[in-house]
């Protein structure tokens, strides 16, 4: 991401929105997993919504570090490996976006050397047509790169932003101002009070 890469924030309500969408696609499409992976930390949320919608009980996490608020490590890694038995299971993994398609490819090959699921499907909320990899049901398809911000890591995110810029804001105002005209990016100002209090 470059200082002034645009950014969209999703809410609590259009996140709700896109794992409905996500989830009625695939019930449409008969898959029926039997257990449900997330890639944590942005595909935990989506999964256990995922999990409500299609009623699946077993529900289990892995952690790949790519990046770490909005800078990108050099290479995503397994920090922790999946716990449960896969083998002979429609499994779903799971993760908020498709940004590279590296988180996507290190979870695949983790889970097929952990066990031989009956059947894979990936999922995400968002689709970047940059990655390398294309889940096999996404939400929303994005044609133009930008930084997508989820409610889950909006504190994460902006104060990334905040700690990246050239000069700590003065004010609240100048914060707020940086963030329109560099990122396209407009925050509710409670939020932006709770970043500014929380990283001074």
């Amino acid at each position: 991401m470059t200082k002034s890469s645009r950014c969209e924030l999703v809410t609590w309500e259009l996140f709700y929105e896109l794992a409905r969408k996500l989830s009625l696609a695939m019930y449409k499409a008969s898959f029926r997993p039997e257990i449900i992976v997330a890639i944590s930390r942005g595909g935990c949320i989506p999964a256990r919504v995922i999990c409500d919608y299609l009623d699946v009980f077993d529900l289990d996490v892995i952690k790949i570090e790519h990046y770490h608020g909005v800078h990108k490590e050099k290479t995503a890694l397994l920090r922790y490996p999946l716990s449960a038995d896969i083998t002979g299971k429609r499994v779903l993994l799971v993760d908020d976006v498709s940004d590279t398609g590296d988180s996507f490819d290190i979870a695949i090959q983790h889970l097929l050397k952990h066990g031989e699921p009956g059947d894979l499907k990936t999922a995400a909320l968002h689709h970047k047509t940059v990655s390398s990899y294309i889940p096999d049901y996404y939400a929303e398809i994005v044609h133009e790169w930008r930084w997508i911000i989820y409610p889950w890591a909006i504190m994460e995110d902006l104060r990334s932003l905040l700690q990246s810029m050239e000069a700590p804001p003065a004010t609240l105002e100048d914060f707020a101002r940086y963030l329109k005209q560099q990122h396209q990016l407009e925050v509710p100002r409670q939020t932006l009070e709770d970043v500014f209090s929380l990283s001074i």
